[in-house]
């Protein structure tokens, strides 16, 4: 931490099942404070998972924040904090997709909400995709869709597609290998 600026007190305000909400105390060079909020989660994996054609497998799956279907890659949180993005990613794609892959390349990492939390999402691009089974979650509903970049890409420009982890990872596939 800076010198300006210093956490003397953390408290748990909540204990989620995905996140735990903290107060933070916070001191200023100037004698000022002030309290925060950090919400704290132990990170979570996406995938963008190419097929041999080009096209794009994407998850449609209920969002309760946004109390709506959205439209996103597939993805999910770390079983456990010591939990790599990798494994996570790869777990996640044949759970939410029905697919498997042992090419899993590493494209980005995104902080999602940096000015209050502290989650963290490894991005991986899966290709040599091999059909498996879904093992959807106890409440978990996702139906599975093939897409062209140029039809993401579309849906990413018109406000269809909002979610920052798949405008992230379709924009950085598309710069880094569709020329």
């Amino acid at each position: 931490m800076s010198e300006e600026i210093r956490r003397v007190k953390r408290e748990l305000a909540y204990h989620g099942t995905v996140i735990d909400v903290y107060k933070d105390y916070m001191e200023f060079e100037n004698g000022g404070t002030e309290e925060w909020d950090y919400i704290h989660h132990n990170g979570a994996a996406a995938v963008i998972p190419v097929l041999d054609d080009g096209r794009i497998l994407m998850v449609t799956q209920y969002r309760n924040a946004l109390d709506r279907y959205t439209l996103e890659i597939p993805a999910g949180k770390l079983d456990f904090p010591e939990e790599s993005g990798i494994d996570c990613a790869g777990r996640e794609l044949e759970e939410e997709t029905g697919y498997r892959s042992e090419n899993l390349e590493w494209l980005l990492t995104l902080r999602t909400t940096v000015a209050l939390c502290n989650e963290r999402i490894e991005i991986f691009l899966a290709r040599d995709l091999k059909p498996s089974k879904q093992k959807l979650d106890e409440g978990e509903y996702v139906t599975v869709k093939a897409y062209t970049v140029k039809e993401l890409k579309e849906k990413i420009y018109a406000g269809e597609i909002e979610d920052s982890k798949t405008i992230s990872a379709v924009l950085a596939y598309t710069d880094k290998y569709i020329k």
